[in-house]
């Protein structure tokens, strides 16, 4: 096995290692629920396997045949303990897995690096609580359209701390096009903030995407976008162009006096 090889098993340990702690304190009485459940439904299996040996017992015995009602309705109590708690078990443990594979995905994605500027590489966990990151993928025609679409937006989307990831998935370097007027000059500074980013190591890039195309039942050759929320969890995702009017609608500024008051209305996560 090589080096890489050693160091992409590290980081899926550790990604996972982080997703039980973090669904253990979104839930934190989920294994105690999940406890009891067990426990119910090993007392309510034995109260059966009693009743049942009873049963047997009354049935095979006419001595007894006043007992069977009692003991039918003593285990149809059983029966229905039993049945209901392995429900509440299995609707628990689903949704344990459930949120420890969303989990996972999110610290992946973390792990994912991030060139700010010719000589700085960040992960992406560098910029939570700081950015709102949203991830444009597809082909480098697609990005162009979407830095476009993007303009009317840009001081109310950067006061929103968003900044976006263009990830182009054909291979082709995007051409985006920034004023450089001088009239323009502050306006075009804004812009290439907006789009700062660059994703780097696009293999693992490019892997991380085609699982959430995968997960999600969406082509591999379709456009779409991520948005995330400061905390780094995936707040919303589509097919095509992302919606810089709705960003701009539904967050909140992260800065002023608004500042941390609303930090948790980024939207529910996916």
């Amino acid at each position: 096995m090589s080096v890489t090889d050693n160091f992409t098993q590290f980081n899926i340990g550790r990604s996972c290692s982080t997703a039980k702690i973090r669904s253990e304190v979104l839930s934190p009485f989920r294994s105690v629920r999940m406890f009891f459940y067990l426990a119910f439904i090993a007392s309510g299996s034995l109260g059966t396997l009693i009743a049942l040996t009873q049963l047997i017992a009354a049935l095979s015995n006419p001595a007894r045949s006043s007992e069977v009602t009692d003991i039918l309705t003593s285990l149809g109590i059983d029966i229905g303990a039993v049945s209901i708690f392995a429900f509440l078990y299995f609707r628990e443990n689903t949704a344990k897995n459930a949120q420890l594979a969303r989990l996972s995905r999110e610290e992946s994605l973390s792990n994912l690096k991030l060139r700010l500027d010719q000589n700085k590489i960040i992960s992406v966990n560098t910029l939570r609580g700081i950015a709102r990151l949203v991830i444009c993928a597809g082909p480098a025609s697609f990005i162009v359209e979407s830095f476009k679409f993007s303009e009317p937006f840009t001081e109310k989307l950067l006061e929103r701390g968003v900044l976006v990831v263009p990830f182009a998935t054909d291979g082709n370097s995007p051409s985006l096009d920034f004023d450089e007027s001088e009239d323009m000059k502050e306006f075009t500074t804004k812009r290439k903030r907006l789009w700062q980013l660059t994703p780097v190591y696009i293999s693992e890039w490019s892997e991380w995407l085609d699982e959430q195309k995968k997960l999600a039942g969406v082509s591999p050759e379709s456009p779409v976008y991520l948005s995330l929320r400061l905390d780094g969890r995936v707040r919303g995702s589509g097919v095509g162009y992302p919606p810089w009017n709705a960003f701009v609608a539904q967050l909140p500024p992260v800065k002023g006096l608004w500042s941390g008051l609303l930090d948790g209305m980024d939207g529910r996560v996916l």
